[in-house]
């Protein structure tokens, strides 16, 4: 077994090299282990036969060629899924042998239109088709490379009668990656399905993800408006509560880095916090092209065009936060040698 230490902060490919490749495709992942990926994040939601596949969503058309099959126009439909109404095709309205057959396409063709060039290429993946992959790359290269699962529409896929508590921990046991060997994290926007986790045994670390606004719909659906916020959850007292309950929360990039911060000032105020509660922070998503980047890191040129993503890279990976999600696994690998003394590239 290859050593546990890891460098820091983590590099972790968000839905594989999602930058360069279709998200959530076997090439996408193989890719950003190549490009020095500590690990890969999925997302994970179900088939309508119980079966855990790779989309950010359960809604589909966006990133398959699904809306283009003949047979399945007929699965087009209208769903309430975590509050917001949803027109489309759903996984769950799918067995896993017609999934299997739909080809993957690039998210944001007009952006990323290089990666947009491999559309049709690739299947959709299972989540054990992914674990199998971690394992046989992790066997060929001696490295220690770690998976961060996220649990997507926990409420609603339970509602439906696919809970996926249930479903990832006999995922996780029948595949050998339910074990205390550090390579696992799970994280979800739901607290509940956390916990649920937990109760199944299910070993390895819990992070738990928060908006910048608005409530968790797990609360939202049984409190109501009477539900607490994210925002309740990053403060002092959230952050201590939360302490014991998992191991770490995982922000959005503005609430690491305040717009307008054109310089990296030591630990934000909430990587602070965080840290005083014994929780790790994680920050998402670090992207270079200008569309995605804070005001003063913007360049010149298309919104697709690379700005100043060394400057926004550094200021956030200087706060001290514990790992980083990126499209572009390379880059994030460059910055942070940049952080001891190596060379960062120049504005692409």
């Amino acid at each position: 077994m290859a050593n546990l230490v890891r460098p820091f902060p983590l590099i972790i490919g968000h839905r594989g090299a999602s930058g360069y490749r279709p998200e959530h495709t076997a090439p996408a992942y193989e890719l950003a282990f190549a490009l020095g990926a500590d690990s890969v994040e999925p997302d994970i939601v179900s088939t309508r036969d119980g079966v855990l596949v790779l989309r950010h969503e359960n809604e589909i058309s966006g990133t398959t060629d699904v809306a283009t099959r003949a047979e399945f126009l007929g699965r087009r439909s209208t769903k309430v899924v975590d509050g917001a109404e949803l027109t489309g095709w759903f996984t769950e309205d799918f067995t896993w042998a017609e999934l299997r057959t739909l080809q993957m396409r690039e998210r944001l063709p007009a952006l990323r239109r290089s990666s947009a060039t491999f559309d049709g290429r690739y299947p959709m993946l299972r989540l054990r088709d992914l674990l199998g992959l971690v394992d046989n790359v992790a066997e060929s290269t001696d490295l220690t490379l770690g998976v961060v699962a996220e649990i997507k529409h926990a409420t609603y896929f339970e509602s439906i009668g696919l809970p996926l508590d249930e479903l990832l921990a006999a995922e996780l046991n029948e595949t050998g990656w339910n074990t205390n060997d550090g390579r696992l994290t799970v994280e979800s926007f739901e607290l509940a399905v956390l916990a649920k986790i937990h109760e199944r045994g299910v070993h390895g670390k819990r992070v738990y993800l928060a908006e910048a606004r608005g409530r968790p719909y797990d609360e939202v659906a049984q409190h109501g408006s009477r539900s607490s916020r994210y925002a309740d959850q990053l403060t002092p007292a959230g952050l201590s509560r939360l302490s014991g309950v998992v191991h770490g929360v995982s922000v959005p990039k503005a609430l690491v880095l305040p717009v307008g911060l054109d310089t990296a000032g030591g630990a934000s105020e909430l990587v602070g916090l965080a840290h005083a509660a014994g929780l790790e922070i994680y920050c998402w998503t670090l992207r270079p092209e200008n569309t995605f980047l804070a005001g003063p890191y913007r360049g010149e040129g298309l919104e697709a065009d690379f700005g100043d993503w060394p400057g926004e890279f550094r200021a956030v990976m200087s706060t001290g936060v514990d790992g980083v999600f990126v499209d572009h696994p390379d880059l994030a690998v460059a910055v942070r040698a940049g952080l001891r003394g190596g060379p960062v590239g120049g504005v692409a």
